[in-house]
């Protein structure tokens, strides 16, 4: 119980910085999803949060996902893949998540889709788009987005919903609003340019240190995971 109780402070307190936030931008607070980001972390402590009420959960690696997902089937959760996704685990993701924010290509795209048509499932898919080109991160470039989206009007049962971005890190968060704000300006040209708005409705940016800032410049999902966890245990190897 302790934990639970120390989960639900947390949690509370992730969600009224999301209210503050939204309300400082003129938003509506309903209209921002907190993804808990549960990578590393056990299946009791996913237990732990579900139980206060959470109900979206996100991991980086599929099969690190998978076991998690198989032992949690008795709860109502969704699971969002936000980590990058190579092409031979996309059968595997387009199967068991509910949404998979880390697409970068047009051939993953297709893969995605194929798979979920296969598999009878509708998963909902974000285009990750580089903005800062560091070689440890993945990501569409800017000049991509318009094969990318052209692909996604192909999709036969997977659906393009929005834009993520994973922005270099700084110890001063303000740092990263240039990041957000520009790819909100990148959703609004792909917009003006003819892109379905039901293709441009998400904005994944935001993670436990700057989302109040990912919010007020458009997001629509914050991924929060030690402000909800607390610290994170080592990476396994």
């Amino acid at each position: 119980m302790r934990l639970e109780s120390e989960i639900q402070t947390r949690l509370s307190l992730v969600h009224a910085r999301v209210t503050r936030a939204a309300e400082s931008a003129g938003r509506d607070p309903e209209t921002i999803c907190v993804i808990a980001v549960s990578k590393t972390f056990g299946i009791d402590r996913v237990r732990a949060v579900a139980s206060v009420g959470q109900v979206d959960f996100g991991e980086n690696r599929v099969q690190e996902a998978l076991d998690k997902i198989g032992r949690a089937t008795d709860l109502p959760l969704r699971w969002h893949l936000i980590g990058h996704l190579q092409s031979n685990k996309a059968r595997k993701a387009a199967e068991h998540f509910a949404w998979i924010h880390s697409i970068d290509s047009p051939d993953l795209l297709r893969r995605v889709d194929a798979a979920a048509a296969e598999a009878g499932t509708t998963p909902r898919l974000l285009v990750q788009v580089d903005l800062a080109g560091e070689p440890t991160k993945h990501g569409a470039r800017p000049e991509e987005l318009d094969g990318v989206f052209a692909a996604a009007r192909e999709c036969q049962a997977a659906a393009v919903a929005g834009l993520m971005l994973l922005p270099p890190f700084f110890e001063d968060p303000e740092r990263t609003r240039p990041y957000f704000r520009r790819l909100r300006a990148m959703r609004d040209d792909l917009a003006a340019r003819g892109v379905p708005p039901a293709m441009l409705a998400h904005l994944s940016m935001g993670m436990s240190h700057d989302f109040e800032i990912a919010i007020q410049e458009g997001a629509t999902m914050v991924r929060i995971g030690t402000a909800i966890f607390g610290s994170r245990p080592p990476s396994p190897a």
